[in-house]
């Protein structure tokens, strides 16, 4: 990956994004506004969306090692998303870390699932073209 500054940004932009989305469902005293699991499955889906949408413009700047670039990606922005979480969700508003590993961490990793998956998706297609 030759472009940290691109890694790095779009790895904040997953974490960002649906945070940002996520404010408009709670109400002015902290309370979510909608069903909770509904709530969770509108986040897992834009998470996803924004997720694809990023890792296809991040992979445009790759040439070659696509797989070792897919992992790159993956744990690199898997890193930035717990980081921000630990400091936000965990630090700031006080959820316990046991409950944010079961409801909302473990999700993360779907994150280096589909990076290298695309890398390896990406490197398959190239050997077939010869």
């Amino acid at each position: 990956m030759k472009q940290p500054i691109k890694l790095v940004g779009f790895g904040v932009l997953t974490w960002l994004v649906p945070f940002i989305v996520s404010l408009f469902f709670y109400t002015a005293e902290g309370d979510l506004a909608v069903d909770k699991f509904l709530f969770k499955s509108i986040m897992i889906v834009l998470a996803g969306a924004v997720g694809a949408i990023l890792l296809l413009r991040v992979f445009r700047g790759v040439n070659t090692d696509f797989v070792q670039a897919g992992i790159t990606i993956g744990f690199t922005w898997l890193a930035i998303n717990l980081v921000l979480d630990a400091i936000v969700l965990i630090g700031l508003l006080g959820t316990g870390v046991q409950e944010y590993i079961y409801e909302i961490g473990l999700r993360y990793l779907l994150i280096p699932i589909m990076s290298i998956a695309i890398g390896k998706g990406i490197a398959q297609s190239q050997a077939a073209a010869g």
